[in-house]
């Protein structure tokens, strides 16, 4: 499969199942899906250098026809799929947990309109874990990690900084585990930063692997949609804080991550914003919602968004070559090496290799599914007791899930969200079409970042 795409002035050809991109001209940009069709007709090479190559005076024809054919047989075009045939292999070999998301605080002192989570209550009563939970919840991530070293532990909430001192409690008993269970703890914190002082950031800065900062952007966007309870919004005094925060970490292992939702669709502005605060990674996601609130991304929000996805791609070229670079998380791609082919196939490991757990212990497939009961996978003192469940997660992957078989993105954002799809369409298997347009556009834009980058270096290298 070939996905062929104009952006930034770039003519850019994708070979999906190989990875590989070409910047082509407007001959090849032309002559590649015909030739594909030719391809799957069953014509050989000599047919189609004989179809296509134009008459004999015709060599610039010729000469791109002799191109494209000599990128097919070198593997770079035109490849096939060879991940479908190890899909079985991969869906039968045994889980190990790797990452865990740590519901530190079913409560929050923020009453963000948008929350998944209900006002970080779960739609459930209000709670914090104590530190015997937090405790029985690393002793089963270890316990069932197998060999993996390197284990994944996520502070949540609600607001995980309401229940500090479990935080740190829990931390200190994951060293002690590294040391007789030979592991690695990467330990990440989520806060809303409202409550984020000068003793906790210097914990943070010694024993997380990863912070993130939540802010939408713009004050009148934040404070819209992430008031305290009170109404009063919340961004005052946040940027200075973030700021320093994130210098202490030298600009890396951090990200002021925000939401952008049909009350900001030019969310660029944001995301510059931001970047204009001294902010070097950047995350501003759409926000997931049902149609029914006013919030909500729609359909009609789509040509508008992709638009700023464009804007903002082109801004980062700009300040990059200005040398003011800075990352947005959505555009962050690696075209030499990336993910394993089994993350490839089946994204975040939701259910089996990455759970999360509540204040009370119970286990679910991710944040987003907990305190929907039909999701309860089980306890962390009594392990995986609905493991019919936990098998339709794992067997969830890019080629059991019907609109993302045949899509140039499935690589990439490997199926996508599987809460999202169970959300939107009612099944993990499903998809949620807005947020599937989205994902195309940003992998469009990052690799014509990545092409842009190259094609720099490349005159850099010549001057």
């Amino acid at each position: 499969m070939v996905h062929l795409f104009e952006n930034h002035g770039y003519k850019i050809a994708l070979d999906v199942d190989s990875g590989s991109v070409h910047v082509v001209d407007d001959l090849v940009y032309e002559l590649i899906p015909q030739i594909e069709k030719a391809i799957e007709a069953g014509k050989s090479d000599a047919q189609i250098a004989e179809e296509f190559g134009g008459g004999l005076m015709d060599m610039d024809k010729k000469e791109a026809v002799a191109e494209i054919l000599e990128l097919k047989n070198a593997g770079a075009l035109f490849s096939k799929d060879e991940y479908e045939q190890q899909v079985a292999a991969f869906t039968k070999r045994e889980a190990v947990v790797k990452a865990m998301c740590l519901h530190i605080a079913h409560a929050c002192n923020l009453g963000c309109k948008y929350c998944f989570a209900g006002e970080g209550e779960y739609y459930g009563p209000c709670g914090l874990m104590s530190e015997e939970v937090g405790k029985q919840a690393l002793d089963y991530l270890v316990a069932h990690s197998g060999g993996r070293r390197n284990l994944e532990v996520d502070f949540f909430g609600g607001e995980p900084l309401l229940n500090w001192d479990v935080v740190k409690a829990l931390v200190k008993y994951g060293r002690e585990l590294e040391k007789t269970h030979d592991k690695n703890f990467r330990f990440t914190l989520t806060t809303n930063g409202t409550l984020l002082t000068d003793e906790m950031m210097e914990f943070i800065n010694h024993e997380m692997s990863n912070l993130v900062l939540s802010i939408d952007g713009r004050p009148e966007v934040h404070d819209r949609m992430r008031p305290y309870h009170n109404g009063k919004g919340s961004h005052e005094g946040l940027v200075e804080k973030y700021k320093k925060a994130a210098d202490s970490r030298n600009q890396f292992n951090y990200y002021v991550r925000g939401t952008y939702t049909h009350f900001n669709t030019d969310f660029s502005e944001d995301v510059l914003y931001l970047a204009d605060q001294g902010f070097e990674q950047i995350s501003v996601e759409p926000v997931v919602a049902p149609p029914t609130e006013a919030y909500a991304l729609t359909e009609e929000d789509l040509p508008v968004l992709i638009e700023q996805y464009d804007r903002l791609a082109d801004e980062m070229l700009k300040r990059r070559r200005a040398g003011k670079p800075f990352n947005f998380f959505h555009f962050m791609i690696d075209l030499e090496g990336g993910p394993c082919v089994y993350k490839r196939l089946s994204g975040c490991g939701a259910g089996c290799e990455y759970v999360s757990v509540t204040p009370w212990g119970d286990i679910y497939p991710c944040h987003q599914f907990v305190g929907q009961e039909e999701f309860l996978l089980g306890n962390v003192k009594d392990g995986i007791k609905n493991t019919e469940l936990r098998d339709e997660f794992h067997n969830c992957n890019v080629y059991s899930k019907p609109a993302c078989k045949d899509c140039f993105a499935k690589y990439y954002c490997s199926g996508g969200c599987m809460a999202n799809s169970q959300h939107f369409s009612g099944n993990i298997y499903g998809a949620y079409e807005i947020g599937c347009e989205l994902q195309r556009k940003r992998i469009e834009c990052a690799i014509m970042l990545k092409v842009a980058e190259a094609e720099d270096a490349e005159k850099e290298q010549e001057n």
